[in-house]
């Protein structure tokens, strides 16, 4: 299950040494020297494969800041990341988390961006006691898994009412329908918030159809809005299928805007959408034309390394691996031996089991970290308090409406 993208030629051969030092027996598994191995698992191919590959993009990135100024180490301790790609399914997942714990002894895991899939990872690492921070997930389920697992985004239920308020106080508009992806825990969640926000605030919800993720053909779901005149659909699905989504709701001729949440961000929304996506909104993370010096130079060398523009899947995946990277750093200081423990290939299970615990309570910690994608502070449930943008595409572009805060 292991992609092209799992490991980098340098990594290769650490870690098949590390293999025949422990005779492969698939019991142990990891380096046999002493290092900070951290995992990462995403859709590096599937059909929403641009999620697993932005964030492949923001750790890669935030490594080759450690590199640029800390020679690639915390504390001391050299740093190696381990990736793994889940094809976009849930099983795969799960598989591709045991892998990262039990064969390569990750001392912390970054992933997932879809809902379904850390919904899936989470529980692993919740048992094995290995902490791990989502860049994305905005399903409140995935924090709801226990203490070790964390977010660097806000979660849906704001997520849903920030469309809800754009859409009833920005946009004055009274009939929304819903088109929502059933098999997808991120669609059914948005609806439902963005639902109880939206009638609450004096707005109907005139029309709710649903479809299955990998669909090709929605014509019968437009054709049912259609007949009850709404005056924007709210899309609460990934950009895939989006695209696709908007294409032939301007075939049927409705021209209503579409809105929609995070789940449309990736480079390829308007590559698949088209013109069909003028006018329409979404919720995001960060907008590319806000003049924040921090943001701005994040965006630069993106772009100086990957010759474009990052989504915010990038920037969320950036932000993850540094409050990582920041939270092992204070454990150095703060308690020698217990780090020490985390990078030892020697270290014994009980040690290593309270030095992760240490470790998980410095990243609940996290306070006011002026991250790309906003200052994040993580609160009791282990989810960040933001505000959140809403971009419209405009002239085949995304760019920044207004910003909704918490």
């Amino acid at each position: 299950m292991r992609s092209r993208f799992a490991f980098r030629p340098a990594h290769a051969l650490v870690v098949l040494l590390a293999c025949a030092l422990a005779g492969c027996g698939g019991g142990g598994g990891g380096s046999s020297k002493d290092e900070l191995v951290i995992g990462e698992y995403g859709s590096m191919t599937g059909g929403d494969a641009d999620f697993g590959q932005s964030t492949k993009r923001g750790v890669d990135l935030a490594m080759d800041d450690l590199v640029a100024q800390k020679q690639g180490k915390v504390g001391g301790l050299p740093v190696r990341v381990v990736a793994e790609d889940d094809q976009g399914k849930p099983e795969e997942a799960a598989t591709a988390v045991q892998k990262l714990i039990n064969q390569d002894r990750v001392i912390a895991v970054i992933g997932e961006v879809a809902s379904s899939r850390s919904l899936a990872g989470g529980p692993i690492c919740q048992t094995a006691g290995v902490p791990m921070i989502s860049p994305s997930s905005t399903n409140p389920r995935v924090t709801e898994i226990g203490n070790y697992i964390f977010r660097m985004c806000f979660i849906d239920p704001f997520q849903g009412t920030v469309m809800a308020k754009f859409a009833a106080q920005n946009k004055h508009l009274k009939r929304v329908a819903i088109l929502k992806d059933v098999k997808n825990d991120y669609s059914v969640g948005l609806t439902q918030f963005f639902t109880d926000a939206f009638t609450k605030m004096g707005g109907q919800i005139v029309a709710l159809q649903a479809y299955s993720a990998g669909d090709q053909d929605f014509r019968a779901q437009l054709t049912a809005i259609k007949a009850k005149n709404p005056e924007a659909i709210y899309v609460p699905g990934y950009y895939g299928d989006v695209g696709l989504i908007a294409r032939q709701a301007r075939e049927l001729g409705l021209a209503q805007p579409i809105l929609g949440g995070d789940g449309w961000e990736s480079d390829q929304l308007i590559t698949i959408g088209g013109k069909a996506l003028e006018g329409s909104f979404y919720s995001n993370h960060f907008a590319a034309d806000n003049p924040d010096p921090k943001l701005q130079e994040f965006l630069g060398k993106h772009k100086k390394k990957y010759g474009m523009e990052p989504n915010a899947i990038v920037g969320l995946a950036y932000d993850a691996a540094n409050v990582l990277f920041l939270s092992l750093d204070k454990l150095s200081q703060q308690d020698p031996p217990a780090f020490k423990a985390l990078g030892s290939s020697q270290a014994g299970g009980a040690d290593r089991k309270a030095a992760l615990d240490k470790l998980r309570a410095i990243i609940a910690g996290t306070s006011n970290y002026p991250g790309v994608t906003g200052i994040i502070t993580l609160d009791d449930h282990r989810n960040a308090t933001k505000s959140a943008v809403v971009l419209e595409i405009k002239d085949g572009k995304k760019v920044y409406n207004t910003t909704i805060n918490p």
